[in-house]
């Protein structure tokens, strides 16, 4: 069996309810518990709910292959910010990832560079795997994305490299002006830059072993597609329907067959 990294991943945003995060999580459980791809030692399986159903989820999958974290943390280990959530909490609950630098932080919250660079340190210093986005706002050529993705990942680890922490990481390619759309990026797109940044960014300083992923619209079939240009999908309203992430599972599953 290859060792092809294979990570897939979830976040369900503000799309579910509370009682429909524990059903859909039930029925995730069901599906990894029986699927091969969860037993290989290079397949990394990882969910982000909202927060008030952090600590039920991570119950929930406890003793599986799915680890659990957060859309979101604030950069301080503690104090006075009302509202937000700590990653020293989020690593005291049981939580393995948290997702830093979505666009929509950007866009609706105004949360810049810096504000990531921040949170990737906190990510770190306090044990867990950023899932760090990037990607351009427009679509231009392929050299522009790969340009304005690197000088976003190189922002985001500059504060966690001066303070000389490490850690693992997943990049998370998605072009803004692809989430939410009907369908991903043209594959020729992702495959360019996805295999560019795959290049660059495990070089970085602190980065333990990095892989790189592809968010924005992405559902089954795009992972045959994009062969070994990515390392995996990071998933939204696609994975919605279990029988669909069950779907991707068994491609992926049959990718690393194949390898």
């Amino acid at each position: 069996m290859s060792s092809r990294k294979l990570t897939l991943g979830v976040s369900l945003k503000m799309y579910f309810g509370y009682q429909q995060t524990l059903d859909w999580c039930q029925k995730i459980h069901e599906i990894t518990e029986q699927h091969p791809l969860a037993s290989l030692p290079s397949a990394r399986l990882f969910v982000l709910p909202a927060f008030p159903t952090l600590a039920p989820v991570v119950q929930r999958f406890a003793s599986s292959a799915v680890h659990v974290g957060a859309q979101d943390l604030h950069w301080a280990d503690n104090g006075a910010f009302t509202g937000e959530v700590s990653g020293t909490m989020l690593h005291e609950m049981g939580c393995r990832y948290v997702e830093i630098g979505h666009a929509e932080r950007r866009r609706y919250f105004g949360e810049t560079d810096e504000h990531f660079a921040l949170k990737t340190a906190a990510a770190w210093r306090n044990g867990l795997t950023p899932v760090l986005c990037v990607g351009e706002e427009k679509r231009g050529s392929t050299q522009q994305a790969i340009d304005t993705c690197q000088a976003q990942l190189e922002a985001a680890l500059n504060l966690a490299q001066k303070q000389q922490l490490a850690g693992d990481l997943v990049l998370a390619y998605e072009p803004q002006w692809a989430i939410g759309s009907t369908e991903p990026a043209p594959t020729t797109y992702i495959h360019e830059v996805c295999q560019a940044l795959k290049q660059h960014f495990p070089t970085q300083a602190g980065v333990r072993e990095g892989r790189m992923i592809y968010g924005g619209s992405a559902g089954p079939g795009l992972l045959s597609q994009l062969g070994d240009a990515v390392d995996g999908l990071f998933l939204g309203r696609f994975a919605h329907e279990p029988a669909a992430f069950n779907a991707i599972m068994d491609e992926a599953f049959a990718l690393c067959s194949q390898a």
